[in-house]
């Protein structure tokens, strides 16, 4: 049976070829193959890989046998070997022998495909850097992948792999490894000899505890395991002091890892079990820039908290906090402090919603031995100006704040004096701008948090969209009731603050952004909202729709299983009732899925 579609035009030469079958790779893509040494072959409905892709190499072109001159570009005698082939998001169930006759690919990608097995001789493409078997159905890793000596990536999630070979550990080469999204319940201990791993996925396993061996990888800069099983981290693991970045959410851990930790930048510690912080812990982050513990079970904060001087983000939403402690004030860097869902007494409600610089300001009136304010006289770091610039906020903490100056414009002075710095922060909130300030493009390379927050902004400039490394946007207390579809473009973006605003549906942009967590849109008039598209926002924990005009609460909401601050209080729809909303996040969500039409 023709592998052509019907209606596919008739191959001329087709008469003096020995095969009945006709190719499902078109010539052209053959030949285009032979002189760049690529071929991609993604998308086309494969079942099976065509013969003559694995003999591109060795078998002589057609061309060879016509009598015919040829131009330059048509010298089929300089043809190149292959050395990329893109095989994926196909129906492929196996894969030849064959492919060790394309012995100098670099590149072979299979991923999303339904292969349950891999050749053997895989492990003869001695040439291979990058391997990707993502999204199949492989239970067994071939030991002959093992033999892949110059393979520098290797990606292997979503499939059904219970083990993995000890022989792993002599892809000494690889920089990178994704196990993620498999059965693994263990690791072998021969992982740790891969020294020069920069990032490695074992996230959504069945992993209980990591091997101890992990900790000769002195090179690694990114360790995600989240979703696993982890009750502890093994002390050997301290080596690693190049560890930037490190993923421990939705595990069973009690403590936080205590590591001397260097370079460790952001602690990702949400949906554990963990009880208190303890002052070794703390002491180890030096450098810790975003710390994560949403979700657990946090009573207190331990005053120690003010060893964290490089904190710019911390984020113990929905734990059991009752005081804060003065001290956070303290914390010279600290620009984001996410709170919802804690049980805070002797904290006014309108204070937690004002912002982190509100609270932050409360908290430093609780310290007695408070120092006057150094910022009333003019200093060396000040500029004789209305707007005294803090150099040392610009110079050092990279923070360019101009608020509470109730001023229609920020003068040029301001920008003038950050002219030329990477500003990852700025701060124009409690003002009187009625547009985004022209000048804060010259940050857009660098910045990462915008507050605008108490202003009289009644649009936002699609401009905000070239702003790309933003991480955090505060626009509450303006008169905004819709987002510039150019929002669409912060990829980076994880939560945004548009409270006390006009808006009065969800804005339709955010749907698109799927890197947010933190959605606050209370206090707004907004009357519904698309449970669909909702639920496609999969990184989504907190959404605040309180005090909205919401009618109807669609039960298809309750499938936004990601969430776990979802508030309603204070909108007019009867169902679900007072008492169902009173118990809590997944409380209401389980009732809502409930409810779902079946």
């Amino acid at each position: 049976m023709s592998r052509f579609k019907r209606g596919a035009k008739a191959d001329s030469l087709s008469g003096f070829k020995t095969e009945i079958q006709e190719p499902s790779v078109p010539y052209g893509l053959l030949k285009a193959a032979r002189k760049s040494g690529q071929l991609n072959l993604s998308g086309r409905g494969l079942t099976e890989v065509p013969q003559n892709v694995y003999r591109l190499n060795v078998d002589t072109p057609e061309e060879a046998n016509q009598a015919t001159s040829f131009g330059e570009s048509d010298r089929w005698w300089e043809q190149t070997d292959l050395t990329k082939l893109l095989l994926s998001s196909n129906q492929l169930t196996e894969i030849s022998d064959d492919i060790r006759l394309l012995t100098g690919l670099t590149t072979l990608d299979l991923h999303d495909n339904q292969l349950s097995s891999l050749p053997s001789t895989l492990g003869e493409l001695e040439q291979l850097q990058q391997l990707r078997l993502g999204h199949n159905k492989l239970k067994v890793l071939p030991v002959e992948v093992c033999l892949l000596m110059n393979l520098h990536s290797l990606t292997l999630k979503q499939n059904l792999l219970e083990t993995l070979p000890e022989e792993l550990g002599q892809l000494v080469n690889l920089t990178e490894m994704d196990i993620s999204s498999n059965k693994l319940k263990s690791l072998p201990s021969s992982l740790g000899c891969l020294v020069r791993l920069q990032k490695l996925d074992l996230s959504h396993n069945l992993l209980t505890c990591l091997p101890d061996s992990l900790g000769h990888m002195s090179g690694l800069k990114l360790l995600e395991c989240s979703n696993n099983q982890l009750t502890g981290f093994p002390a050997s693991l301290s080596a690693m002091v190049a560890l930037e970045q490190l993923f421990l959410r939705n595990n069973r851990l009690r403590l936080l890892p205590q590591l001397p930790a260097p370079s460790l930048k952001e602690l990702y510690a949400g949906n554990n079990q963990i009880e208190e912080l303890e002052a070794e812990q703390l002491a180890s982050l030096s450098a810790i820039s975003i710390l994560e513990l949403r979700d657990n079970k946090l009573n207190a904060l331990p005053d120690q908290i003010t060893l964290l001087s490089t904190l710019t983000r911390l984020d113990v939403t929905n734990n059991d906090l009752a005081t804060l402690p003065a001290s956070l004030s303290l914390l010279p860097n600290l620009t984001m402090l996410l709170l919802e869902g804690n049980p805070l007494r002797g904290i006014r409600r309108d204070l937690l919603t004002r912002g982190t610089g509100e609270l932050l300001k409360y908290l430093r009136g609780r310290i007695k031995e408070e120092p006057e304010n150094v910022d009333d006289k003019p200093t060396a770091m000040t500029l004789p100006s209305q707007a005294r610039v803090n150099l040392h906020s610009i110079k050092t903490l990279k923070t360019l704040e101009y608020s509470e100056k109730q001023a229609e414009n920020i003068p040029d002075d301001i920008f003038d004096a950050a002219a030329g710095e990477p500003m990852t922060s700025v701060n124009f909130s409690k003002n009187k701008l009625t547009s985004l300030p022209n000048r804060l493009l010259e940050f857009q390379s660098s910045l990462a948090e915008l507050n605008l927050g108490f202003n009289t902004l009644s649009c936002c400039s699609p401009e905000i969209g070239k702003m790309l490394q933003l991480t955090h946007i505060d626009l509450r207390n303006n008169q905004l009731s819709d987002l510039p579809s150019e929002l669409e473009n912060l990829t980076k973006l994880r939560s945004i603050i548009l409270n006390q605003n006009r808006f009065k549906t969800f804005p339709d942009v955010l749907y698109q952004i799927v890197s947010l967590d933190s959605v606050l849109l209370g206090h707004n008039k907004v009357g519904a909202v698309d449970p669909g598209r909702l639920v496609r926002m999969v990184n989504l924990s907190t959404l605040d729709l309180s005090n909205n005009d919401l009618l109807n609460i669609p039960p298809e909401l309750g499938l936004c299983t990601s969430l776990r601050c979802l508030t309603l209080e204070g909108n007019p729809f009867r169902t679900p009732r007072a008492a169902i909303v009173t118990k809590g996040t997944d409380s209401l969500l389980e009732y809502l899925r409930s409810r779902i039409p079946t």
